[in-house]
């Protein structure tokens, strides 16, 4: 649909940049920290790791500095469990509870919301150990460190994020490390881990508004709108298939209470249903988010599977995701959008379609907590960082936020990954985001010296205005 003026961006809107406590913190045994599964899997051995990231643990105060110059009126970070607790339930650990005392200080007194997120990726190791996800017992270790989490900070925090990105770790679990001996789980495991991670996930929303914190919480899911290849049919069910297993499922069972109707066909099909108690559902439906928190980068096409053995390939520039699934669906390329140097597809428009989509299905707030585009920056000869590309690629998903807006979409922020440069899972820091570059390389530490890129200060002029020129 197209309107003869675009609304504005709401006055209250959420400008803000995001990073992961182990993408960036580095300090990975310092203070009290205990392994996660991201210390202690095994990661591209050509890239760097994760003991000093961008070392925001000891930078954190001169880069919320930064943040307050470029204007953010928002910074989303997770808070890492493996810093607050201990291997005992009653053991926390003060040291790594005040750090993000510091962290939300720092940002409250530079007019800057603090947005948590709970969970990214980095399960304790210990828990790992004794079955982890697999485990219903890391359920209730979730609910203790969730508590801990609303005892010290819920006076201070206005929007929580419980699980970041759940369907990424049961539908590409290699995608955040192999662990050191043995295999991946297998997909009846991962559904298990998946139905547990709902779980505590409802049991923390559920908490949060049992205690009557103020503010609000909901889950944060990498979601995308996906397209048939073609007009034939066959193509339109394969896509209607894997955006319902790979996005809707999961929402579903957070936002509703209750299995999707086509996941609970595909589970028993495969026989791959996980193990439920009967009072499992009256807990997922105890569990209302507020809003729904999206990581949005590229859409997907979808062609009809062949059922051949043909069906499963690698995703472009990630060789730890696979796409396809026999019997379901086959990736295909589309011809109508971009792609970055890393061959991810560029397409602002599908993210407009992924508001509408998700807003049509829920009718909650939408916070967009993750996109971004990952390219190698490189300190030109007169020591400045020219992104233009990701100028671009800003721009035009800022647009398509705005048409989402003016749809009657209620999207109530924007956080791009990311605020710094922060190490890429797969990619080191070959692959940047950042508006802020830190100066070190996969091999080297350098003098982790913050420079502002151009898009630092293009962003600034951004959120200054509220839109767009």
């Amino acid at each position: 649909m197209q309107y003869k003026q675009l609304e504005v961006f709401p006055n209250h809107f959420l400008w803000g940049a995001s990073i992961s406590a182990y993408q960036a913190e580095g300090a990975y045994q310092e203070d009290g920290k205990l392994p996660s599964i991201i210390d202690e899997y095994q990661h591209n051995e050509d890239v760097a790791g994760f003991e000093v990231a961008s070392d925001f643990y000891h930078h954190y105060k001169e880069d919320i500095l930064l943040f307050k110059e470029l204007g953010l009126k928002a910074f989303r970070f997770s808070i890492a469990w493996t810093r607050i607790m201990g291997k005992n339930p009653e053991d926390k650990n003060q040291k790594g509870i005040d750090f993000y005392h510091r962290v939300i200080d720092e940002c409250l007194k530079n007019g800057i919301e603090p947005i948590v997120t709970m969970y990214h990726f980095d399960l304790p190791y210990h828990l790992e150990e004794q079955g982890g996800w697999l485990n219903r017992k890391t359920i209730e270790h979730f609910v203790d460190y969730v508590n801990v989490l609303f005892t010290e900070y819920g006076d201070k925090i206005n929007y929580w994020l419980t699980i970041n990105e759940q369907n990424t770790m049961i539908l590409h679990p290699g995608a955040i490390g192999l662990p050191k001996q043995g295999s991946l789980p297998t997909k009846k495991e991962l559904f298990q881990m998946n139905h547990h991670v709902l779980l505590a996930q409802a049991r923390a929303i559920a908490l949060h508004h049992q205690l009557g914190l103020k503010g609000k919480i909901g889950p944060a899911i990498n979601l995308t709108a996906m397209y048939q290849a073609t007009a034939k049919p066959e193509d339109a069910i394969a896509a209607h298939n894997w955006e319902t297993l790979r996005g809707w499922s999961f929402l579903d069972a957070a936002v509703r209470g209750k299995y999707n109707y086509l996941f609970e066909k595909y589970l028993n099909d495969r026989k791959i249903y996980p193990k439920i108690k009967a009072e499992d559902f009256d807990i997922l439906a105890a569990g209302k988010p507020d809003f729904v928190a999206i990581n949005y980068y590229s859409t997907a096409t979808i062609s009809a599977s062949k059922n051949d053995g043909s069906d499963v390939s690698p995703r472009a520039g990630d060789q730890q995701i696979m796409l396809g699934e026999e019997g379901v669906y086959r990736a295909a390329e589309n011809p109508y959008v971009d792609k970055t140097p890393y061959g991810w597809v560029v397409d602002p428009t599908g993210l407009r379609l992924t508001l509408r989509k998700l807003y049509d299905r829920y009718e909650l707030p939408i916070l967009i907590t993750e996109n971004g585009y990952g390219a190698p920056d490189t300190i030109d000869e007169e020591g400045k960082i020219q992104d233009t590309d990701r100028i671009h690629y800003l721009a035009k998903h800022i647009t398509a936020i705005q048409e989402a807006l003016t749809d009657g979409v209620d999207v109530i922020g924007y956080l791009p990954w990311s605020a710094i440069d922060v190490v890429s899972t797969h990619q080191g820091f070959n692959k940047r985001y950042g508006f802020i570059y830190v100066d070190r390389t996969d091999k080297e530490l350098k003098t982790l010296k913050r420079i502002r890129k151009d898009s630092f200060y293009w962003y600034q002029k951004v959120i200054a205005q509220n839109g767009l020129d």
